[in-house]
């Protein structure tokens, strides 16, 4: 399991790299545009976990020219700077997961085991057929992304109104209001 880790801060990008060693992973340090880019086309990573910020760049814009390269590699863009903008862009762009920082380990794992197609920002339909499991995924709307970019920063907040909002950088009332408004997939009421 190659996994390549997009990080200006290298006190961080190293301890990542132990953690995930410690789970199995190999994994190889970047910390500008271009070294991502060389990395991904020496080595391969079969995941990618990438900054957002990096220095005076944008992660975001290595996210299209990685998915080119690797487009089975997982690729999870990591950040401190969260918004439910930069949440939608990413998903366009090609990430598989948006997570905020401080992340822990969990739930890192689980971003990273997940298969191709099933971000947290994007919905899984499970259908039973001759005992198999078929994965049906609708692509979302921005307003489902939304609603689950906000429910994750909800979570991680332990359920905390204010501080979700804070996060989110949104009047607390605006938050409560698109709390109450859920989207539904396919016009169907979830």
């Amino acid at each position: 399991m190659k996994l390549l880790i997009v990080e200006d801060d290298s006190t961080f990008a190293n301890t990542l790299k132990r953690r995930m060693e410690k789970h199995g992973y190999i994994c190889w340090l970047a910390d500008n545009i271009n070294d991502a880019l060389l990395t991904c086309h020496r080595q391969l990573p079969e995941f990618i976990l990438l900054d957002m910020k990096l220095h005076h760049e944008s992660g975001l814009n290595l996210i299209n020219p990685m998915r080119k390269l690797l487009p089975k590699s997982r690729i999870i863009l990591l950040t401190g700077f969260a918004s439910i903008a930069t949440a939608v862009d990413a998903i366009k762009l090609g990430a598989d997961d948006y997570l905020t920082k401080p992340v822990d380990t969990q739930t890192l794992l689980s971003a990273l085991a997940k298969n191709d197609n099933s971000s947290s920002l994007k919905k899984s339909t499970l259908t039973a057929n001759s005992g198999q499991k078929i994965i049906n995924e609708p692509t979302l709307s921005t307003e489902q992304v939304e609603w689950e970019y906000i429910q994750q920063v909800l979570k991680f907040n332990n359920g905390n109104v204010s501080a979700t909002a804070r996060q989110l950088s949104m009047h607390r009332r605006t938050l409560q209001r698109k709390l109450q408004k859920k989207p539904t997939i396919n016009g169907e009421v979830d």
